[in-house]
Protein backbone atom coordinates (compact mmCIF):
# COMPACT_ATOMS: atom_id res chain seq x y z
CA UNK A 1 0.00 0.00 0.00
CA UNK A 2 1.29 3.14 -1.15
CA UNK A 3 0.75 6.20 1.68
CA UNK A 4 1.41 9.54 1.18
CA UNK A 5 1.32 11.95 4.11
CA UNK A 6 0.95 15.34 3.17
CA UNK A 7 0.49 18.99 3.90
CA UNK A 8 2.54 22.48 4.15
CA UNK A 9 6.08 22.63 4.71
CA UNK A 10 6.50 22.76 8.89
CA UNK A 11 3.22 20.99 9.57
CA UNK A 12 4.59 17.75 10.88
CA UNK A 13 4.50 15.46 7.93
CA UNK A 14 8.09 13.98 8.31
CA UNK A 15 7.69 13.57 12.41
CA UNK A 16 4.17 11.60 11.42
CA UNK A 17 5.79 9.51 8.23
CA UNK A 18 8.95 8.70 10.36
CA UNK A 19 6.72 7.28 13.32
CA UNK A 20 4.58 5.60 11.13
CA UNK A 21 7.09 3.97 9.02
CA UNK A 22 8.97 2.80 12.02
CA UNK A 23 5.40 1.41 13.39
CA UNK A 24 5.01 -0.13 10.03
CA UNK A 25 8.22 -1.59 9.06
CA UNK A 26 8.14 -0.37 6.05
CA UNK A 27 10.28 2.24 3.65
CA UNK A 28 10.15 5.90 4.15
CA UNK A 29 10.70 8.22 1.54
CA UNK A 30 11.06 12.37 2.80
CA UNK A 31 10.56 14.80 -0.31
CA UNK A 32 13.67 16.76 0.69
CA UNK A 33 15.73 14.10 1.18
CA UNK A 34 14.88 12.81 -2.17
CA UNK A 35 15.61 16.20 -4.02
CA UNK A 36 18.67 16.69 -2.03
CA UNK A 37 20.26 13.11 -3.69
CA UNK A 38 18.13 11.92 -6.71
CA UNK A 39 16.21 15.10 -7.99
CA UNK A 40 18.98 17.53 -7.71
CA UNK A 41 17.66 18.69 -10.76
CA UNK A 42 14.20 19.85 -9.78
CA UNK A 43 12.91 22.99 -8.64
CA UNK A 44 9.57 23.98 -7.46
CA UNK A 45 8.00 25.51 -10.47
CA UNK A 46 4.96 24.02 -11.09
CA UNK A 47 6.22 21.29 -14.15
CA UNK A 48 8.98 20.53 -11.76
CA UNK A 49 6.39 19.71 -8.46
CA UNK A 50 4.39 17.29 -10.79
CA UNK A 51 7.58 15.48 -12.32
CA UNK A 52 8.39 15.27 -8.21
CA UNK A 53 5.30 13.74 -7.74
CA UNK A 54 5.79 11.37 -10.29
CA UNK A 55 9.34 10.20 -9.74
CA UNK A 56 8.38 10.04 -5.81
CA UNK A 57 5.30 7.75 -7.12
CA UNK A 58 7.60 5.41 -9.36
CA UNK A 59 9.86 5.07 -6.10
CA UNK A 60 7.44 4.16 -4.12
CA UNK A 61 5.67 1.89 -6.48
CA UNK A 62 9.15 -0.07 -6.52
CA UNK A 63 9.55 0.01 -3.21
CA UNK A 64 6.28 -1.01 -1.83
CA UNK A 65 5.80 -3.82 -4.31
CA UNK A 66 5.10 -6.36 -1.29
CA UNK A 67 4.37 -3.96 1.59
CA UNK A 68 3.52 -0.94 2.53
CA UNK A 69 5.46 2.58 1.51
CA UNK A 70 5.33 6.13 3.03
CA UNK A 71 5.74 9.36 1.29
CA UNK A 72 5.81 12.77 3.14
CA UNK A 73 5.91 15.94 1.08
CA UNK A 74 3.84 18.81 0.49
CA UNK A 75 2.30 17.22 -2.90
CA UNK A 76 0.55 20.57 -3.11
CA UNK A 77 -2.02 20.64 -5.93
CA UNK A 78 -5.21 17.49 -7.07
CA UNK A 79 -2.64 17.62 -9.76
CA UNK A 80 0.98 16.44 -7.83
CA UNK A 81 -1.65 14.11 -5.48
CA UNK A 82 -3.17 12.23 -9.06
CA UNK A 83 0.47 11.73 -10.78
CA UNK A 84 1.56 10.59 -7.29
CA UNK A 85 -1.47 8.08 -7.05
CA UNK A 86 -1.52 6.98 -3.51
CA UNK A 87 -3.63 4.47 -2.03
CA UNK A 88 -4.05 6.11 1.10
CA UNK A 89 -3.84 9.80 1.98
CA UNK A 90 -2.87 11.08 5.33
CA UNK A 91 -3.46 15.12 5.40
CA UNK A 92 -1.34 17.23 7.74
CA UNK A 93 -3.51 20.20 8.79
CA UNK A 94 -1.89 21.31 11.35
CA UNK A 95 -1.01 24.79 10.29
CA UNK A 96 -2.28 27.81 8.41
CA UNK A 97 0.68 28.70 6.03
CA UNK A 98 4.13 27.20 5.93
CA UNK A 99 7.02 28.80 5.79
CA UNK A 100 7.43 29.47 2.06
CA UNK A 101 5.18 32.08 0.53
CA UNK A 102 5.36 30.23 -2.65
CA UNK A 103 4.06 27.23 -1.58
CA UNK A 104 0.88 28.88 0.84
CA UNK A 105 0.32 30.22 -2.75
CA UNK A 106 0.35 27.16 -4.88
CA UNK A 107 -1.53 24.54 -1.66
CA UNK A 108 -4.87 23.48 -2.72
CA UNK A 109 -6.70 21.57 0.54
CA UNK A 110 -7.39 18.18 -0.58
CA UNK A 111 -10.93 16.91 -1.25
CA UNK A 112 -10.03 13.68 -1.09
CA UNK A 113 -8.47 11.78 1.94
CA UNK A 114 -8.42 8.99 4.42
CA UNK A 115 -7.47 10.81 7.61
CA UNK A 116 -6.95 14.48 8.19
CA UNK A 117 -4.59 15.29 11.01
CA UNK A 118 -5.86 18.52 12.88
CA UNK A 119 -5.15 18.85 16.39
CA UNK A 120 -1.95 18.31 18.72
CA UNK A 121 -3.49 14.89 21.01
CA UNK A 122 -0.81 12.85 21.47
CA UNK A 123 1.27 13.81 18.18
CA UNK A 124 2.34 11.62 16.54
CA UNK A 125 0.99 8.60 18.53
CA UNK A 126 -2.21 8.73 18.65
CA UNK A 127 -2.18 9.52 14.49
CA UNK A 128 0.01 6.36 14.08
CA UNK A 129 -2.00 4.16 16.19
CA UNK A 130 -5.39 5.29 14.40
CA UNK A 131 -3.26 4.84 10.68
CA UNK A 132 -1.81 1.65 11.33
CA UNK A 133 -5.92 0.60 12.43
CA UNK A 134 -6.79 1.42 9.64
CA UNK A 135 -4.39 0.13 6.96
CA UNK A 136 -4.32 -3.06 8.45
CA UNK A 137 -6.86 -3.69 10.05
CA UNK A 138 -7.62 -4.71 14.14
CA UNK A 139 -4.90 -7.00 15.39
Amino acid sequence: MKILVMGLPGSGKTTLATALAERLRCPHFNADDIRKHINKDLGFSFEDRIEQARRMGHLCDIAGKYGHVIADFVCPTETTRKVFNADFVVWVDRIKAGRFEDTNRLFVPPEQYDVRVTAECDYPTYYVDLITKLVEGPQ
